[in-house]
């Protein structure tokens, strides 16, 4: 009882202080970005040691205060310091202040908040926007991107949970489902892809400089479109508000497999990945250029960029903003290592292959924002990216070459293959946000697309009895391969698309806890398509070729019968002539392959927001699609029976369901359904078949439906995801999700059981699964006296099971192409059973030496990269590490000297061919070397 009775006098004492006590609360929000909570911002009563942090919320307090008149003063880097004088504070009371912070002085107490948004290029806030969201996401801001030194947005979403990307190449795989499963976006509009073979654009095309945020949907909502199994990536670019700045940078630095190289490259294209003959007729290109590769510049990689950005406060609360940046960068690679043309049977062996790869790209951007008040705001980008690789590569080099198919001989088979490609991409949008009152608000974007990929005057040339060429015995030479007239060719591919894409979001907050979104999104997409290959006939297969390294010597005019057949030594062959009364022979030639493909959607959606308590939000959604395909196609080697066109049109509903319970203030569970569909790209549906030298890409068109047009045009696919995220602290995260996919009619990439091997594409079975478990962890490892991070560590993992059906399909009246298997299931083409990504940063303060030390490692195990058809097994991409050092010394206010060395751990990239019937057999083989550099950065 005494006890109690002192319990109770303390209470009585603390509750009497604590009335003769007053506080500060409020909100700190961001004007930079719409007044969006402001994380991590100091507040502090001036002339003593008392304040706080706001936290993710922008929320903050400072309690216990006695009674009296205050300065408080609020202050966050990089933004103006906002002191607000003559404060009373009462005993008893709360004082409320909410203040929106800006780069530019001008902040009024009086100042309310309108939009509440998030903000894009802060880590911290990156995962209050994930914490808050409706749906399943993760993102990666522009400051994680610098602080792991990542160079692009491919590198970057490799670094969130489920996510790996291929060594090599721009391919990404989202929880083991790959290009044909994903859709990507910049600022929420469409964007094309610049490859025939795939569906998305190569994402290591958005450099870091052009990068505000990388953010993965792994979860569906009706704002995007309905062709969504993965997930959809979106790129925000990046946007500039605050004083004027000017930024340089330099780089430079080598590969280690190239560096010492006498490289080459092909004859007509300059040092920027740029060819200037796109004017002129191929066949007047081949009479004029030669087919011999040139010397390159030394295989030293430079890169360059410059960015600026400049804001004009055109009243309190209107402000013009201007961004833009430019950048160049190359790289060298020397690939070396055995490449193999397994169909039925081993076709070609090299067991020695080497390729020179230089490769470029050209970046530009520039935004012009239109802050016409706090409620309104138009925003208008540009994006120019020139990407280009030119490619030299011979395929068995030390003479030991092998093919089946030999004339004069089996062995010295040798390859010479002289190719470059460039991709020109223009995006053009236009984005617009704006709120009426307390309760409507829109949003709304249009774009326009403009791509050109191109592959002009690809040079080929084949012989046999290579082996002589390396004797050292001028009476013993190397001579054409002549099958056909077409094993020594000259190549020219081009493509072209036009996209016009649009969205409208309209939000109505009908309550406190209801919201109701209604929205329209369409895309108009048009790609045309056309190849055309020349011929060298060669009269006499025992002409001996006596210098390996000029064949300009041999394919003269003087050598070619333009002039008469006497003495000639060969002609120019075509496939489809202009006039067949001439023939096809020394004349310019149409196209032998074309195709002209369509693609129109429209949908319109409706979601809602309901909060129950405040724990819950449930996020129903239906969508309403209406999809239109055809595509044209005039291509050899198709059946007389084939129509040439297919037409796809279809009108689907698609529902969705997100919740979100809120176990507490930093923990959320998380779950979400939803019906979506894959749609056949163009690449997928043209029969045109591109001949690499070991392996054969078409297209099926019966994936739209078959012949007759009464088949299957899309898979149904039903989402489940389930999550668990924790929110630690400043910058952490601990989540753990599954998920699972049921895909009907799924398609994949088969080789053909035949002679020729060609890889397309069926829709194997009726049924696929894949299901799986991510975890990730960002975790804050020591912080110092202010809390700032010095040794941080990220992991993120993932398991995925893959599983399909596979059946047999018959070529005939209803498949223009057929395939059979001799087992009843297998995975999934692109699934990785284990991804892991990991990074360590270690960011120790100097006084004013501020230095970053970042580690990245990733690894993802064996996957399929084709299905074997027949008896014969897949073709397997094998698991591959890759460890990445990135080192960041900011040197002052305005210098930064970074260092950089990528691919520590060098591994082979190895494609394998399993169940061969005398095991497995390599076909593809090399690593990428390492790549050390050094880049100087100076900003005014």
């Amino acid at each position: 009882m005494k006890n109690i009775f002192t319990a109770l006098l303390c209470f009585i004492a603390i509750v009497s202080q604590a009335q003769d006590k007053g506080s500060i609360v409020g909100k700190l929000t961001d004007k930079e970005v719409n007044n969006e909570p402001l994380a991590f911002a100091n507040v502090l009563i001036k002339g003593t040691t008392k304040g706080a942090t706001s936290d993710f919320d922008g929320l903050y307090e400072i309690p216990n205060l006695d009674p009296g008149t205050y300065i408080v003063q609020f202050s966050y880097l990089g933004y103006e310091t906002v002191e607000i004088p003559d404060v009373s504070v009462e005993a008893g009371k709360v004082t409320t202040i909410n203040v929106p912070m800006s780069a530019a002085a001008g902040v009024a107490l009086e100042e309310v908040i309108v939009v509440t948004t998030s903000r894009k290029d802060s880590e911290i806030a990156l995962l209050l926007e994930q914490k808050k969201a409706l749906q399943i996401k993760e993102a990666i801001s522009a400051e994680a991107l610098t602080l792991k030194g990542i160079d692009d947005a491919a590198a970057a979403v490799a670094q969130i949970s489920g996510i790996s990307k291929q060594q090599g190449s721009s391919n990404v795989y989202v929880r083991g489902l790959g290009d044909r499963y994903q859709n990507t976006t910049m600022n929420g509009l469409s964007l094309p892809s610049n490859d025939v073979n795939k569906k998305n654009i190569d994402l290591n095309l958005f450099s870091t400089g052009i990068i505000e945020n990388v953010s993965v949907s792994k979860a569906y909502t009706p704002s995007f479109y309905g062709d969504f199994a993965a997930g959809n990536v979106n790129v925000d670019s990046k946007e500039y508000t605050g004083k004027g700045y000017f930024e340089i940078s330099l780089g430079s630095g080598f590969n280690s497999n190239a560096l010492g190289e006498d490289f080459l490259k092909s004859e007509g294209t300059s040092f920027f990945g740029f060819y200037n003959r796109y004017d002129n007729d191929p066949f007047a290109i081949i009479l004029s250029h030669g087919v011999d590769p040139e010397n390159a510049s030394e295989p030293i990689n430079v890169s360059g960029s410059v960015e600026g950005g400049y804001s004009i406060d055109l009243n309190d609360e209107s402000r013009l903003s201007f961004f833009a940046t430019a950048s160049f960068s190359n790289g060298y690679e020397l690939r070396e290592g055995p490449a193999r043309d397994f169909t039925n049977v081993l076709k070609f062996d090299f067991p020695n292959t080497t390729e020179y790869a230089y490769n470029t790209t050209t970046t530009a951007l520039g935004n012009i924002v239109y802050k016409i008040n706090n409620e309104n705001k138009i925003k208008y980008s540009s994006l120019f990216i020139n990407s280009a690789t030119d490619a030299v590569s011979f395929f068995g080099t030390n003479g030991e070459g092998f093919n089946r198919d030999g004339i004069t001989s089996d062995d010295g088979f040798f390859v010479s293959n002289v190719q470059f490609n460039q991709d020109m991409i223009f995006v053009n949008q236009l984005t617009g946000q704006h709120v009426f009152d307390d309760k409507w608000s829109l949003d709304w974007g249009t774009g326009f697309n403009k791509v050109f990929s191109d592959e002009p005057d690809r040079k080929r040339l084949t012989l046999e009895n290579y082996q002589f060429a390396l004797d050292n015995d001028p009476n013993t030479n190397p001579v054409f391969f002549t099958n056909t007239a077409f094993e020594n060719q000259r190549f020219f591919q081009s493509i072209e698309d036009d996209e016009l894409n649009s969205f409208v979001d309209l939000h109505y907050k009908a309550s406190e806890n209801t919201v109701i979104n209604f929205g329209y999104n369409g895309r108009r997409k048009e790609r045309r398509f056309n190849s055309i290959r020349y011929g060298y006939r060669i009269f006499d297969r025992t002409t001996p070729i006596t210098d390996v390294n000029n064949f300009d010597s041999f394919f003269t005019i003087e050598n070619s019968s333009l002039g008469g057949i006497e003495g000639a030594l060969y002609d120019i062959r075509i496939l489809n002539p202009i006039n067949n009364d001439i023939g096809a022979v020394n004349r310019p030639g149409l196209a032998d392959n074309t195709y002209k493909g369509n693609l129109d959607i429209h949908a319109a959606y409706v979601t809602a927001e309901f909060s129950v308590g405040e724990k819950w939000l449930f996020v129903p959604g239906i969508r309403a699609e209406s999809v239109s395909q055809n595509i044209v196609y005039d291509v050899i080697n198709l059946p007389p029976s084939d129509p040439g066109f297919r037409d796809v049109y279809e009108n689907i509903y698609l529902p969705s369901l997100n919740i979100r319970y809120a176990l507490n203030e930093d923990a959320n569970l998380r779950f979400a359904f939803s019906n979506t569909v894959s749609f056949p790209e163009f690449k997928e549906v043209a029969p045109f078949v591109y001949e690499g030298v070991t392996q054969r890409f078409g297209g099926n068109p019966d994936l739209f439906g078959g012949r007759s047009g009464n088949g299957v045009n899309y898979s149904d696919i039903y989402n489940f995801d389930l999550k668990y995220e924790w929110f630690m602290g400043r910058g952490e995260v601990l989540s753990l999700a599954a998920f699972g996919k049921l895909i009907q009619d799924p398609v994949n990439r088969v080789i053909a059981a035949d002679a020729t091997g060609t890889q397309r594409f069926f829709r194997t079975g009726d049924q696929a699964e894949a299901y799986g478990v991510e975890l990730e962890i960002r975790k804050n490892l020591i912080t110092d006296a202010d809390e700032n991070t010095t040794l941080s560590l990220g992991l993120n993992a993932a398991y995925t099971a893959t599983n399909q059906d596979l059946k047999t399909i018959e070529a005939g009246d209803e498949n223009t192409f057929g395939t059979s298997f001799d087992r009843t299931s297998d995975e999934l083409e692109g699934a990785s059973p284990l991804i892991i990504n990991a990074d360590i940063n270690y960011s120790p303060v100097f006084e004013n030496y501020k230095p970053k030390a970042t580690l990245v490692f990733s690894y993802f195990s064996d996957r399929i990269f084709a299905l074997g058809a027949g008896s014969l097994g897949n073709i397997v991409e094998n698991a591959v590490p890759t460890l990445n050092f990135i080192w960041k010394n900011p040197i002052g206010e305005h210098f930064e000297a970074n260092l950089s060395a990528t691919n520590l751990l060098d591994p082979d990239i190895t494609l394998t061919r399993e169940g061969t019937g005398s095991g497995d057999i390599i076909i593809r083989e090399f690593n990428l070397g390492i790549n050390l550099g050094l880049t100087l950065k100076y900003k005014f």
